[in-house]
């Protein structure tokens, strides 16, 4: 009998398991630089957290009148992002320790992400996370990214899992909402500190309003654990 029961827990990934967001902000404010749109600020970045690259760009062509098509914006974009994503990577350290244990107690994982799926598998390589984490969405493969719920409920359907028996793991806001929506219970770990009191965050099971400083394996287990009592 597996430690969790019937539980299966799904990850976001840029800002949950890795620090990845200098490096989205980088490809973008590259992406930006290149069609004229200088000084593109961390700020402005911001806003656009746990949001999906395709959305990101055609919310830029709006907001600057880009003639690039987002075909076009998303190449360029991906294209800088994984020149950073293979050698900058960070993992956090608490939650590489949260998804070793996690394997090592046979609890199914996934990871659904906003991201490229080329995005995905490069920093799951260059992490050594894609030794645990083998199911992979990306929101390029449904048809709604965050807040939408489609990443969460297509990994959860290729976990073989109910969504009411699925924890995610999440940052943003919009990953809150997302979870909320599947049916999901969440662990909100707010990479933006400012946005804790957002109330898609109202939601999640558990809220480290902390973020990454306040988040450690051992906690988010024994919430699990406590969880998983319950039913």
């Amino acid at each position: 009998m597996r430690a969790l029961g019937s539980l299966s827990v799904v990850f976001d990934l840029d800002g949950t398991l890795v620090d990845s967001e200098p490096n989205y902000y980088e490809a973008g404010r590259r992406t930006l630089d290149a069609y004229g749109v200088p000084d593109f600020s961390w700020a402005e970045h911001e806003r656009y957290v746990g949001i999906s690259t395709r959305e990101t760009v055609a919310d830029w062509r709006r907001r600057f009148g880009l003639s690039a098509s987002v075909d076009e914006l998303v190449a360029v974009k991906n294209r800088h992002y994984l020149e950073l994503a293979r050698t900058r990577t960070t993992v956090f350290p608490e939650m590489r320790a949260f998804v070793e244990r996690l394997a090592d107690e046979g609890v199914p994982t996934a990871v659904a992400s906003g991201s490229s799926a080329d995005a995905i598998g490069a920093i799951l390589a260059g992490t050594g996370l894609d030794a645990h984490l083998r199911t992979v969405v990306s929101a390029d493969e449904v048809a709604h990214g965050k807040p939408a719920p489609d990443v969460f409920l297509e990994a959860a359907r290729r976990l073989g899992a109910d969504p009411a028996d699925c924890v995610v793991v999440e940052d943003a806001a919009p990953g809150a909402a997302a979870a909320h929506a599947a049916g999901m219970r969440c662990i909100a770990v707010p990479y933006v500190a400012e946005q804790a009191d957002a109330p898609e965050f109202a939601t999640a099971g558990l809220l480290l309003r902390g973020g990454q400083a306040e988040f450690t394996a051992r906690a988010a287990w024994e919430w699990l654990t406590a969880t998983a009592r319950r039913g």
